[in-house]
């Protein structure tokens, strides 16, 4: 099961189980179970909002949580925790299970407000992870000139050719051949319209180098076309997606 299911699976099961809290917010006077149940999902739920809605999880717990700074226990600001403590205000009388059912229900609509986000969060995750590892490659494949230019060079190669695949496919591009070189990719995306004719050559010249390291020529590579090449991989991870 992928990381997007079980996501989309908790949430659900954090909603579907909404009706049995609701229930469990009953005239009686002991909220004990309420609290027992309540306080395992809110405990999930928190951390599905954390990760889908971080603007949102202030506003998430602030319909749990005790302000400390509290000074009157009115309706407006009876929460969850003083229904599960069985705190009884004393002297402005309100139906304390209505409010805390209100507040429930205010949780559980930002929970569906965040069943949409699933996709693009998990994106912007594997994004960011992605262009971390880049970044640490990159770092290795200039510590690598002091070595060897080839591999050093091969390395970054290997990095622009590797991010220009995931460009393809985050622009629904279909590349017939199983292992692509940079130059099969590279036509693709220009032709699509993905980036302009001087990135395109840049990319070329960029592939060119790579090449220059990666199989034997006439010439080793120079210190300063391994530069290019680094330099080069680094500006495009970074603008073209």
């Amino acid at each position: 099961m992928s990381t997007s299911e079980k996501i989309k699976n908790e949430l659900k099961s954090l909603l579907n189980e909404s009706g049995n809290l609701l229930e469990l917010i009953s005239d009686n006077e002991d909220s004990t179970e309420f609290g027992i149940v309540y306080q395992m999902w809110y405990s999930r739920a928190s951390k599905v909002v954390e990760l889908l809605g971080q603007e949102r999880l202030e506003e998430f717990t602030s319909y749990y949580r005790i302000d400390p700074k509290r000074k009157t226990l009115d309706a407006g600001h009876y929460v969850i925790q003083d229904y599960v403590k069985n705190i009884v205000p004393g002297g402005y009388p309100f139906n304390t299970n209505s409010v805390t059912r209100r507040r429930v229900i205010n949780q559980l609509q930002i929970l569906k407000s965040l069943e949409s986000r699933i996709e693009s969060i998990l994106q912007d995750v594997t994004g960011h992870l992605l262009a971390d590892i880049q970044d640490s490659e990159l770092k290795v494949a200039d510590q690598l000139r002091k070595v060897s230019l080839r591999a050093a060079g091969a390395l970054a190669g290997v990095i622009l050719e590797g991010h220009l695949q995931r460009v393809t496919q985050n622009h629904n591009i279909t590349i017939r051949k199983k292992s692509p070189t940079i130059a099969d990719l590279n036509d693709p995306l220009k032709n699509k319209g993905v980036y302009d004719n001087p990135t395109w050559r840049k990319i070329q010249l960029l592939a060119d180098i790579r090449n220059l390291c990666s199989h034997k020529k006439s010439r080793e590579p120079t210190d300063d076309e391994v530069v290019e090449l680094i330099s080069g991989v680094n500006r495009v991870i970074k603008s073209i997606f």
